[in-house]
């Protein structure tokens, strides 16, 4: 249960701060483009991958203290650095085929849902 919670104050403060960066980059960079989006995206493997590869490696580094950076701040700031992590270690541990179907599927059926979800929206709005 402590980790739980861990995690969700993790989540939290990665909640919050996606959306700040958010705000941030659309008064800095304008609303054409998702920029806060990109930024903590790319931001979010950087840091995961960071500190899986730390911690991982030092014995006295607390697994509640990992989760709830890696599961709760970094999966509120954005899931998708846990997807970009979990390929990145399927191929390096040589497991290529598993992390391109993992890129394959998840990148096909994530846009595939995408897209229904848009349509199912448009019929229950009728829009």
């Amino acid at each position: 249960m402590e980790r739980l919670i861990w995690i969700c104050l993790g989540g939290a403060l990665g909640t919050g701060t996606r959306y700040l960066v958010g705000v941030w980059a659309g008064q800095r960079f304008g609303a054409d483009f998702p920029y806060g989006t990109l930024i903590v995206n790319v931001v979010g493997c950087f840091l995961i991958a960071t500190v899986m590869q730390t911690t991982l490696n030092l014995a006295t580094f607390s697994p509640n203290l990992r989760l709830a950076l890696t599961a709760g701040f970094m999966g509120g700031l954005t899931t998708y650095s846990s997807f970009a992590y979990e390929t990145t270690k399927l191929a390096g541990d040589g497991a290529r085929q598993s992390a391109a179907l993992n890129f394959g599927v998840t990148t096909v059926a994530c846009f595939a849902a995408v897209a229904l979800g848009l349509a199912l929206g448009r019929a229950l709005t009728k829009s």
